[in-house]
């Protein structure tokens, strides 16, 4: 997995709005965060100009609204839902308005209100325009991030506007990739510290859905396995390690217009429309827990470079402390997937954990799934996992099993945009 406890990626900026209706209690999703993965969870992003400035409100609104889509360079949030859409209609005006729609629907979720006309108090004989399950809940920082698969642009005439940088990814030695948990037209990303208002926000969008998309596959996610927010404590993987010590921080604007974020230098006349975007790419990856359970310490050590207290790197004695990459095994992950180790290939990852269940065999059905954001997938996320793939000791104790790519449009800039606005009409 790419760099589950090291790595330098990571944020950018975002802002929140105080709710707009409901202060009553929140539920908390913090409840089955792993070690210190709680610790980031109450934070919510204000913005002052460009400038995102922590504050602590976990019941908080993130605004829906921005040159850059919420939920990437966002402080991460406690909870997440995923869900890959497969477009069934074959009308680009019926998609289009599909996606208004959901915009619209998007931003009313995130400020804290019900979908439309609300869960009740509507015509008896029509099904209500919202679900419910979220009524007299906050926000909980709920974001919604949308992508583009490359299978979308083989629909609705789209052949010429998909971006070179969003390539296919080559299979990686060690891949046992399951279809059905791969690829889709479009993902939806929704992130929130309660996971109530991550499910209500995917239901809700793939009702609306209904007849023109249908969800591919999904993925729960608890315990954020990395940080944007450099001064919260670093969460742990369930592996038991720190994970994300040197994620791009939120106020880290220079690397994130380095490393994540598309420029119109980085496009051509074809691709313009992914300026402000950026490429995701979700890789679901199988832990051999009761394996590494058995693990003695020292080869845990080892197999990552950092102690497993502290979260030092080989040599070193504080957590943040600059790694020493030759005081490592050749073959430690943290060596390997290192920037100095992949010609400066960084990357913004906002993965989580997961559990579903066993394997049928009294195995933990358990690991991570994987979210990084970057600038170009070939000098990003492929040039890294080439790397881990061919000699990271860590393969001994993961599999990737699922995996997926994403074009990531620019942010909704007003109550007059939508997703997609500058890929779809011509005008933009």
């Amino acid at each position: 997995m790419t760099d589950t406890t090291t790595t330098d990626v990571s944020v950018g900026s975002d802002n929140s709005r105080t709710p707009s209706r409901r202060s009553l209690l929140a539920v908390g999703g913090a409840g089955l965060a792993l070690g210190a993965a709680a610790a980031g969870g109450a934070v919510a992003v204000t913005r002052t100009g460009d400038d995102p400035q922590p504050v602590a409100d976990s019941g908080g609104a993130v605004s829906f609204h921005g040159a850059h889509q919420a939920g990437i360079a966002t402080a991460v949030q406690d909870r997440l839902h995923f869900a890959s859409f497969d477009v069934k209609t074959d009308d680009r005006d019926e998609f289009v308005q599909l996606l208004k729609d959901w915009t619209k629907a998007a931003s009313r979720m995130t400020e804290g209100h019900a979908v439309g006309e609300g869960a009740y108090g509507g015509l008896p004989e029509a099904p209500p325009d919202d679900t419910g399950e979220a009524l007299g809940l906050k926000p909980s920082r709920l974001t919604l991030t949308i992508g583009f698969g490359p299978s979308l642009f083989e629909k609705f005439g789209l052949a010429d506007r998909r971006p070179e940088a969003l390539v296919d990814l080559p299979k990686f030695p060690g891949d046992n990739l399951d279809k059905a948990r791969s690829d889709g037209d479009l993902c939806i990303q929704a992130c929130a510290d309660d996971p109530q208002i991550a499910v209500h926000a995917i239901r809700n969008l793939a009702r609306i859905g209904f007849g023109k998309v249908a969800i591919r596959w999904s993925q729960l996610g608890f315990g954020k396995t990395s940080s944007t927010t450099p001064d919260a404590q670093t969460p742990r993987n369930l592996m038991g390690f720190k994970d994300g010590t040197r994620n791009i921080a939120g106020t880290e604007t220079a690397r994130l217009d380095q490393h994540v974020w598309v420029g119109a230098k980085d496009t051509d006349a074809n691709s313009a429309w992914m300026t402000g975007g950026s490429y995701l790419v979700a890789r679901r990856i199988r832990m051999n827990i009761e394996t590494w359970d058995r693990t003695s310490l020292q080869e845990q050590e080892d197999v990552f470079g950092r102690d497993k207290g502290e979260g030092a790197p080989v040599g070193k004695a504080k957590e943040r402390d600059e790694p020493f990459l030759k005081a490592m095994k050749p073959d430690a992950h943290v060596r390997l997937a290192h920037p100095d180790s992949n010609a400066g290939a960084t990357i913004l990852r906002r993965g989580y954990s997961f559990t579903d269940g066993t394997d049928g065999l009294g195995r933990l059905e358990a690991g991570l799934f994987f979210l990084a954001y970057q600038k170009d997938v070939r000098k990003g996320f492929i040039r890294v996992q080439r790397n881990l793939s061919r000699s990271d000791a860590l393969n001994e104790y993961i599999q990737h099993v699922g995996s997926a790519v994403f074009a990531v449009p620019p942010g909704v800039r007003d109550s007059g945009d939508w997703w997609g606005r500058a890929l779809f009409s011509k005008e933009a």
